[in-house]
């Protein structure tokens, strides 16, 4: 750790329980130099604690480490280092020693005193879940009309069927989230409070801000796949987190494919422009991948490689409108997006079908109907009970 900025990226990812082994190693060795403390824990130690502890967000983790940096202007005649080094190092060597004395989770356990344990969704369920800030949850019937409240009883929003638009004129001063879960076998749209529309597919959860604060970058967190029509905004861009890559854009339409199945996040550009980058970069367009309308770029979870390639964008977009597409795709990974598209469950026992490939698109096909197709071309032996399928 040369600089300042390695200081910082490193603690952050310390106290996001995002260090590698070495990079943990390397955190208390830096310690250890400056003599921080006599009784500083062991790598084992800290190791140990982290698993314990629940893994934060992003912001979680910036408001800690601003409180921690705070306390320790406060405090830095207490603590002797080296007359050479600058403040900013000082201080955070201090933010740094005092995260692993009192121990990470004292500070998030700390946070999340007053806040309620986060069930697993069941995205097989079939309720539609809106959760607030505080953790409440509403549930969300396409059928109804509602308005949608903050943890206060404020309204900060209209439902509407299968839609809910959030108001730009809250009173809201400081970012809140919102969580939706959409099940399997579910669609859902939102609007944002900057005017973004936001379609939801089947198996997605997006964690986004009730309110957009002026200054701040308009962030979003995807699992699942979400089309965006982004509001333009040049003084702030709208960022996706797909859990390693960050999407960025100032205003425009695209498709974010972020399912745990498939081994590369694909984000495909119908119009404007994108920037791809990991997730600890600072966005450069010079640098980072920027995609061109009409490109698929797909960020590789093992190496975080980004690629891209010309693609036809209708074949990425089809399911806002029913549509169905497979390119290239295993009948296991087909078989996964079957169950959460229909809502079923598919047991196959012809291991031999498990990685065959296929191409296939369908347009608001019942599953009968798919499984028929699938029949035709292979001849594979199938039955239907229910809402269960069996492959012999």
């Amino acid at each position: 750790m040369n600089s300042n900025s390695e200081i910082k990226s490193l603690l952050q990812k310390f106290v996001l329980n995002e260090c590698t082994p070495e990079e943990t190693n390397e955190v208390v060795a830096y310690y250890k130099k400056n003599k921080l403390t006599d009784d500083f824990p062991s790598v084992e130690d800290i190791q140990a604690l982290l698993i314990e502890t629940p893994k934060m967000d992003r912001q979680t983790a910036d408001d800690i480490f601003l409180n921690i940096l705070s306390a320790s202007k406060e405090n830095e005649t207490t603590i002797q280092i080296a007359p050479e080094r600058s403040n900013f190092k000082k201080y955070i060597s201090i933010a740094a020693s005092i995260v692993v004395l009192l121990g990470v989770g004292f500070f998030y356990k700390q946070s999340l005193s007053t806040k309620p344990v986060e069930q697993k969704f069941d995205f097989k369920s079939s309720d539609i879940v809106l959760q607030l800030e505080d953790g409440q949850t509403q549930i969300i019937s396409e059928n109804n009309s509602a308005q949608v409240k903050d943890a206060k009883g404020n309204i900060v929003g209209n439902q509407n069927g299968d839609k809910i638009v959030y108001d730009a004129n809250t009173g809201l001063e400081k970012v809140a989230y919102n969580i939706i879960k959409i099940p399997y076998g579910k669609k859902f749209q939102l609007q944002l409070s900057d005017g973004t529309m936001v379609h939801l597919n089947a198996g997605t959860t997006l964690k986004y801000p009730v309110k957009f604060i002026a200054g701040e970058n308009r962030q979003v967190f995807l699992n699942g796949e979400a089309f965006f029509d982004v509001a333009k905004d040049k003084k702030h861009p709208f960022i996706v987190n797909a859990d390693a890559l960050n999407v960025r854009v100032l205003g425009t339409h695209f498709n974010v494919s972020n399912y745990p199945e498939d081994a590369a996040t694909d984000v495909v550009l119908v119009e404007g422009s994108v920037g791809m980058y990991g997730l600890n970069e600072e966005f450069d367009a010079n640098k980072n991948t920027v995609l061109k309308p009409g490109y698929k770029g797909s960020f590789n979870r093992e190496n975080n490689a980004i690629s891209t390639k010309a693609v036809i964008t209708d074949i990425y977009t089809s399911w806002i409108n029913g549509g169905l597409t497979f390119r290239n795709m295993t009948f296991k990974n087909i078989i996964t997006k079957l169950e959460r598209r229909y809502n079923v469950t598919i047991v196959n026992k012809n291991e031999k079908l498990a990685n065959e490939k296929f191409n296939a698109s369908f347009n608001d096909e019942s599953i009968e109907k798919v499984m028929s197709y699938f029949n035709d071309i292979h001849g594979i032996n199938y039955t239907i009970k229910n809402n269960q399928i069996l492959i012999k």
